[in-house]
């Protein structure tokens, strides 16, 4: 095995050689090579710059500097015109994995911050205009979901906050489903229409709590700690065993169902005896466990459960690194794109599917993918891909020479090609 090393996108340019006939003065060019007429910018081309954008949260405007430091300059506006062709070609698979994830049975959500240039704009337009109290939040969410033996990842960017954007995405829902399991941590931006799902809130977020106190608190902080670690542990036996959704219930219901009751009667105890300040940062963390008491230990009631929502916090990662790196989108629109392509992105990730081949092959086979999105989700489109074509550009025949006879050697002449690269 032998490594090499490239720039992102390199360029190959055909030199094509002509030869004149001294007895007629006839010019003979030499055929160009079949992949010459095809487009200037390669499906491979345009996957590439948006893993570059959307994986690895490298800004436009820093790849076109870095591109033409290697000699293969590629504007930063040219760039984004062929994001938005592959775009084009996905969104139909979006909108089919939003389809598949509203039939989830246990769903997670989370959103974070996001800057985007276009919507802080007309905030501050409307609020020269009147008075009204319009939304300023804009919020990146993260939905996950396992489904069947895959886990879609799905975000959104704009100005509804996660629990608007799993409305939307129950109203897909099909009647005849039960309520959904809905994992989240607490904050008011990720509450919806209760009505429409079973709500989780993240054990691990109320542990975190006490973690971060415990050296400022060291007598009330361990007792949360342990006994929450016990019942994590309780997870983890069930995790490796493995057992069935009604068994892992059960075994919950008897082992870590003493625990929380003895958990939950303590820190009632800390109120009842005024061991600690229930305005202080402890009494907060204390009435956080006990006004979440139901929805923290959802585990005891409802099969399949969850315990935490680290797995959406994980996936978040994602639109954080490219908050980090490139501060903002211009515009919801291309903010919306962000979205869908790192959608897709994450769901190859999960799935354990070559990202960028999985772009060529939307690319590739566009009719094919509206026709059928849901044959083209990441973990099944390989059994949809074509045998390639012959090229359309053939070779044409060279013209028989008006004077004297033309070597054939002559006609043969080679196309020069010099790759350029660094």
């Amino acid at each position: 095995m032998r490594l090499d090393g490239h720039a992102l996108l390199t360029a190959i340019r055909d030199e094509l050689e002509k030869l004149r006939c001294s007895a007629c003065g006839q010019v003979f060019t030499a055929a160009s090579p079949a992949e010459a007429g095809a487009e200037q910018y390669s499906a491979r081309t345009r996957a590439v710059l948006v893993l570059g954008r959307y994986y690895l949260g490298v800004p436009l405007y820093r790849l076109e500097g870095y591109q033409a430091m290697v000699g293969v300059p590629v504007s930063d506006a040219t760039q984004w015109d062929q994001i938005e062709r592959v775009a084009d070609c996905a969104y139909p698979v979006f909108e089919q994995l939003q389809t598949q994830v509203a039939q989830g049975e246990v769903i997670a959500q989370d959103d974070t911050h996001v800057r985007i240039l276009s919507l802080i704009a007309e905030h501050r337009r409307t609020q020269a205009d009147d008075t009204s109290e319009a939304r300023t939040g804009l919020y990146p969410t993260g939905v996950v979901v396992q489904q069947g033996e895959h886990m879609i990842c799905l975000y959104f960017a704009g100005r509804a906050h996660a629990g608007e954007n799993l409305e939307a995405l129950l109203t897909h829902r099909e009647a005849d489903r039960g309520k959904p399991l809905v994992m989240s941590d607490a904050l008011v931006s990720n509450a919806a229409d209760e009505a429409l799902l079973i709500r989780c809130h993240c054990l691990a977020h109320g542990r975190r709590k006490f973690t971060e106190l415990e050296e400022v608190f060291p007598d009330e902080g361990p007792v949360v700690i342990e006994a929450l670690r016990q019942v994590f542990d309780h997870e983890e036996v069930a995790r490796l065993q493995p057992l069935t959704p009604t068994a892992r219930l059960a075994y919950h219901q008897h082992a870590s169902g003493p625990i929380m009751e003895a958990l939950k009667s303590w820190l009632e105890q800390q109120f009842e005896e005024r061991h600690v300040e229930p305005n202080s940062s402890v009494g907060k963390a204390c009435t956080y466990l006990l006004n979440h008491g139901q929805t923290l230990t959802r585990c005891l009631q409802v099969e399949q459960a969850p315990l935490e929502n680290n797995i959406v916090e994980r996936a978040l990662k994602l639109a954080m690194r490219q908050r980090k790196n490139s501060l903002f989108y211009a515009t919801d629109y291309s903010a919306s794109i962000a979205s869908m392509l790192t959608s897709l992105i994450a769901t190859c990730l999960h799935a354990g599917v070559n990202a960028l081949e999985y772009l060529v092959a939307l690319q590739e086979h566009r009719a094919a993918v509206f026709r059928d999105p849901a044959a083209w989700v990441p973990w099944n489109y390989q059994a949809n891909l074509a045998p390639p074509s012959p090229s359309f550009f053939q070779s044409s025949a060279i013209p028989a020479c008006s004077g004297l006879p033309f070597h054939s050697t002559m006609a043969n002449s080679r196309a020069d090609r010099r790759e350029l690269t660094s």
